[in-house]
């Protein structure tokens, strides 16, 4: 049952998992549970629990046993947010005697889950005992390293208003230490002096920050699992990887701990977890936001960009950000962005044939339910030998990663991971004629991307799959970062602006899994290439009902 009382799959059957189908009469009183919850109709809530001593209900805060602690908590709880049950799971435990377990999504973001113990008495089902797992709260160590409610106050108005801000752990923040995801480097590291050009864009327009989220050390990883914190939860799918090095702030995003992800996309640092969390996110044009207070990666790729759990707050962060002060006409306030993009869709197929076959056919539906009159053109195109890119991207990457990071890492042995360290080896051995044809092997790509942009705008899945398990071995999550960077190192490669939209489900072992949608245009375009987006999500949302 959604928060305005429709009915969502209500049935273990439904959801592709259960043996049995509950009964009409107890889906019914579930429903109306449900629907009490939603408009806090405390006698309602009253009645739908087992009279007497022994009904109870637990959650995070502690057990309450009995009719009168239980009606008591109700009147003082004042409401739950709103939700929608996804998934409801049954089983019969004898004569009389059910249990139910129900997913929910939060509409701010974030899922809980509810256990019920329902009975059969007196000619109605009641519940007899709960147990209810909220959404992730703040603080979660994984998440932050320091949070708050502000953790610092921006503008009192503007555009941005109302919006908190998730700050990956890479950018300057006055009277604060950079920790780039890395204790001995946070110890080290002195109080900024100033704040970040990227971090106070957003305090002058209003939004305030919760706080300072992790990263993977040193923003070199895009799983995101920090070997000092540990991983932050998956918003989207429960048990797996959140996607890296922004996991921090996307993990913030998804859970419903804050509305925008402020972070720093490489080699898809940004999109990789927007795709694994079912979120937006937006990897502006390279050197469009300035990149005063960041602690870099390479250069030559290093973009900074947003994530937001949907498309109209991510618009919202993007005139503001991205807009020219004191421009008189909407034409020179968003420069390239002032005229839509072309609504010309261009399939590179050497990166649809990266992708794995689940994939690959749910962006192929996806395609054909854009079968309306208001349909784009949609046209496949051809690239470049995405091994080759990868191979020259990871030569360059590595060479100005140890040149930013090669002198501390020599005083600091031991101090990083062992992924981390083992990439930070390898660039290491670059040499200056390595990194020098590795440079002139990318100008190709980058040359045919550029011209492909121009009279379209490049669609594909953001990365292969799923997001991979978080007890995926070593071995496993290296296949998928190896097979990940080929689809997403040639829009960094480009320096081109992309944006991950969550527009694909693909089934995974832990249940279904978004994949997002890639759209990439030419440099300059980022604002437009956002409204592109939003018309293509409604075009699709257009296509399936």
């Amino acid at each position: 049952m959604t928060s305005d009382g429709t009915t969502a799959p209500a049935t273990g059957e439904s959801a592709g998992t259960g043996t049995a189908e509950i009964p009409a009469d107890l889906r019914a009183a579930f429903e109306a549970y449900e629907h009490a919850l939603m408009i806090d109709d405390v006698p309602a809530l009253d009645a739908a629990f087992a009279p007497g001593p022994e009904v109870m209900r637990g959650d995070a805060a502690g057990l309450l046993v009995g009719e009168e602690a239980l009606s008591a908590f109700r009147h003082l709880r004042g409401g739950v947010a709103a939700r929608t049950i996804e998934r409801v799971e049954y089983r019969p435990l004898g004569e009389g005697v059910a249990l139910l377990v129900s997913v929910s999504r939060y509409r701010g973001g974030g899922r809980g889950l509810q256990t019920q113990v329902w009975q059969h008495l007196d000619g109605r089902w009641v519940i007899t005992a709960a147990h209810v797992t909220g959404k992730a709260q703040a603080l979660d160590r994984t998440v932050w390293r320091s949070v708050g409610d502000p953790f610092f106050q921006g503008a009192w108005d503007g555009p941005l208003a109302g919006l908190t801000v998730a700050v990956k752990d890479l950018f300057a923040i006055k009277g604060f230490r950079i920790g780039a995801g890395n204790p001995t480097y946070l110890e080290g590291a002195r109080p900024e002096t100033t704040t970040a050009a990227a971090v106070a864009d957003l305090l002058r327009g209003g939004a305030s920050l919760r706080g300072i989220a992790r990263t993977d050390e040193f923003a070199y990883s895009i799983a995101g699992d920090n070997p000092h914190y540990g991983t932050p939860p998956n918003g989207a799918l429960p048990g797996a990887l959140p996607g890296g090095s922004s996991s921090g702030p996307a993990a913030a995003v998804a859970t419903g701990q804050a509305e925008v992800g402020l972070a720093t996309d490489t080699a898809g640092s940004i999109r990789v977890p927007a795709s694994y969390q079912g979120l937006w996110g937006l990897r502006t044009t390279h050197g469009l936001v300035p990149r005063q207070g960041l602690l870099p990666l390479a250069q030559t790729f290093d973009a900074i960009g947003w994530l937001t759990r949907d498309g109209d707050t991510l618009q919202r962060v993007a005139d503001w950000c991205l807009s020219y002060d004191g421009s008189e006409s909407t034409e020179s306030a968003l420069g390239e962005s002032a005229a839509d993009l072309p609504w010309r869709l261009l399939v590179p197929t050497e990166i649809l044939d990266s992708v794995e076959p689940t994939t690959r056919a749910a962006f192929a539906a996806f395609l054909g339910a854009l079968g309306t009159a208001d349909a784009p053109e949609i046209t496949e195109t051809s690239i470049d030998d995405l091994g080759s890119a990868a191979a020259a991207f990871r030569t360059v990457q590595g060479a100005e990663a140890w040149r930013n990071n090669g002198e501390w890492l020599s005083e600091h042995p031991g101090a990083v991971g062992p992924a981390v360290a083992a990439r930070f080896r390898l660039g290491s051995a670059v040499t200056a004629e390595a990194e020098a044809s590795a440079r002139t092997a990318l100008a190709p790509l980058r040359d045919t991307l550029t011209a492909l942009v121009k009279t379209g705008v490049l669609i594909f899945p953001t990365v292969p799959g799923a997001a991979p398990s978080r007890t995926a071995d070593a071995a496993a999550v290296d296949a998928a970062r190896a097979a990940t960077l080929r689809m997403t190192s040639p829009v960094s490669i480009a320096g081109l602006p992309a944006v991950s939209v969550p527009l694909l489900s693909v089934a995974s072992p832990l249940g279904d899994a978004p994949v997002g949608i890639c759209l990439v245009s030419r440099a300059g375009t980022d604002i437009a290439l956002v409204r592109l987006a939003r018309r293509l999500a409604a075009a699709v949302a257009e296509g399936r009902s």
